[in-house]
């Protein structure tokens, strides 16, 4: 049986691809080279903004179109199949199977399926059905003083509960994602995540632990610790006591040390207000930690802060901002910014322009404020004309542009480790990989491609487009 799976969206989604990669291959599964030889295409979805779910509707057509052709089944997952669950089915009837966020023990029964070739049913049976109950049931949650969207969601995210994979690993990979936690209970008003993901849940140390000895044992070289918001992970020791994020990473790098194959430590997303003095000294103290922060601010504006629901100030932002460069003069940051959000001014735009002059950061993903049917925000007063929003984030990328070219001349000369991950895409001679902080590196003179999965010192000379020219100091891996 041959399988091929196409994955949208953010890490989170390329991890849970990986993982039902895993269960296939146990059932002796093969990747199909494309669509057209597989006996089940898999499509795993995003819903954060609704270009997302343009192109994958677009998809949508083509796959079904495909179908008539070549007889293959199709399982459609992730966040649009979660919020989109009813019209999909509706409007897209050769599609087999619509599986929402916390629906993913089905996937056991439809894999039996496609080898029995059995037509899998149009209609998504009732879990407790499938399997006698073993969806883990919880209490609902008290809904009062929250909005009808926020109770809605809570009451929903109290049928089901999210199930963590084992493993997230890619056969042959030197870099994993490690998921920690899902779900967020933030509700920026903006964001249409709470409302599929669900509420948070952290997943428990014992099982994250395991994973990681098991990556160790694969020879991977760097692990990302991935969540909606990783900084408010919540997990419990087998004794019960509570772990936190940053007692979590302390146990992440003692169990790495353990086989001192996994080198590098990442995790994703951070949340500005739940950055805290304890994660930050571990991030400083801990050589296995990544001297790189990916810390979204979103606005420079207070109000405009306000009205998104993040819950911090730019002040406070500038703090924990001061507080990272102190303790790791080399740590590099890079964060999100939304512009043409309902009711920004031209002063509150020009208060972010300031912003990003301020902290200078590395890098930066910009976008501009699209309605998200859903969210609180989709309501707001106000909005700013569609050629004002393009306008404005392309005064924001021309800024970051030119800050992004300064930081990188002034790494030039910097001698730093990289792990070496592939040989490069533009010239099969030159290998290709990342640094600590994770800077794109080719190096400049042809080296053993026995060092891919390894690590080297370089010497970062010249820049092309986005990517360091890097000269490798030492041959002798992991130095």
């Amino acid at each position: 049986m041959k399988y091929f799976i196409e994955t949208y969206g953010c890490q989170m989604n390329f991890a849970e691809s990986a993982a039902l990669e895993q269960l296939l291959r146990e059932r002796r599964w093969e990747a199909a080279p494309d669509i057209q030889h597989c006996d089940l295409l898999i499509i795993n979805t995003c819903s954060v903004r609704i270009t997302a779910e343009t192109r994958v509707f677009g998809r949508l057509g083509l796959f079904s179109a495909l179908k008539k052709l070549h007889g293959f089944r199709i399982v459609l997952m992730g966040c649009m199949a979660e919020r989109l669950h009813e019209q999909i089915k509706k409007d897209f009837p050769r599609i087999d199977y619509v599986i929402g966020m916390f629906e993913r023990d089905q996937f056991a029964a439809i894999f039996d399926a496609v080898e029995q070739q059995k037509m899998p049913h149009t209609e998504t049976p009732d879990i407790e059905t499938w399997f006698d109950g073993s969806i883990v049931r919880f209490a609902v949650p008290n809904t009062a003083n929250v909005c009808d969207q926020e109770a809605a969601c809570l009451q929903n995210s109290s049928k089901q509960q999210y199930h963590f994979s084992e493993r997230s690993y890619t056969e042959g990979s030197f870099q994993s994602f490690v998921p920690i936690m899902n779900g967020c209970n933030n509700f920026c008003t903006y964001c249409i995540v709470p409302y599929v993901r669900g509420r948070e849940i952290s997943r428990s140390v014992k099982s994250i632990l395991q994973e990681i000895s098991f990556l160790g044992g694969k020879g991977v070289r760097e692990i990302t610790l991935l969540g909606q918001n990783v900084n408010s992970y919540h997990g419990l020791t087998l004794s019960g006591v509570p772990v936190h994020f940053p007692q979590l990473l302390r146990a992440v790098s003692a169990a790495c040390a353990e086989k001192d194959v996994i080198k590098w430590i990442r995790f994703l997303s951070s949340h500005p207000k739940d950055i805290s003095d304890e994660l930050i000294e571990v991030m400083a103290e801990d050589s296995r930690v990544c001297k790189s922060l990916h810390l979204p601010i979103q606005h420079g504006s207070n109000e405009i802060l306000s009205r998104m629901n993040r819950r911090y100030t730019v002040e406070q932002y500038l703090t924990i901002v001061e507080k990272l460069r102190k303790q790791m003069p080399s740590i590099v940051l890079t964060t999100d910014i939304l512009i043409g959000f309902p009711g920004e001014t031209p002063e509150d735009f020009q208060k972010t322009l300031d912003l990003m002059r301020e902290v200078q950061f590395d890098s930066a993903f910009m976008y501009h404020y699209n309605p998200r049917e859903g969210t609180k925000a989709y309501n707001f007063p106000d909005r700013i004309p569609d050629a004002e929003r393009i306008n404005r984030l392309q005064q924001v990328i021309d800024l970051q542009q030119t800050i992004t070219e300064q930081r990188m001349q002034k790494r030039l000369g910097v001698q730093t480790a990289m792990l070496v991950e592939s040989h490069s895409r533009n010239n099969p001679d030159e290998l290709f990989g990342h640094t600590e902080q994770g800077e794109m590196v080719v190096l400049t003179e042809k080296c053993d491609p026995a060092h891919i999965g390894h690590f080297i010192q370089v010497e970062l000379q010249s820049i092309k487009g986005k990517t360091f020219r890097g000269k490798p100091l030492s041959l002798q891996p992991d130095f």
